[in-house]
């Protein structure tokens, strides 16, 4: 069994149940554990487990956060349509806002992202619904 993280919150996702892994391909996470899990230090909350598209990648370069670059010196291969990642809630809520939102997995999107994103507008990007 791992040990806990300190300074994590219970792993619940916005469905009410245990918070499912996101992705290990690429590996993703605030603490890089595969999981959008909420942390006290995480102040961008990388909370929603999204399927990333071109649209919204091209939206998230525009914005000042390139996730399609590699960047080898970080270990980060760049991101491509397809992947999943734990995107910053205010970041999927402002693309939301723009109407360049992507898909999100909600059994792998942290309780904490309806902290800052509309409940209904998860539900209606969402691939998994119950």
């Amino acid at each position: 069994m791992a040990e806990p993280v300190p300074g994590l919150t219970p792993s619940i996702n916005i469905l009410g149940d245990k918070l499912e892994s996101c992705s290990h391909d690429p590996v993703t996470g605030y603490v890089r554990n595969g999981c959008c899990e909420a942390h006290i230090g995480d102040i961008g909350s990388h909370t929603v487990c999204a399927i990333m598209t071109a649209d919204f990648l091209e939206f998230s370069k525009s914005k000042g956060n390139d996730l399609s670059t590699p960047r080898p010196e970080f270990g980060f291969l760049g991101l491509k349509p397809g992947d999943r990642w734990c995107l910053c809630a205010g970041r999927w809520r402002e693309a939301y806002e723009e109407g360049k939102a992507p898909k999100v997995v909600l059994r792998s999107t942290h309780r904490e992202a309806a902290t800052i994103i509309p409940h209904a507008a998860l539900l209606a990007h969402a691939i998994d619904s119950n």
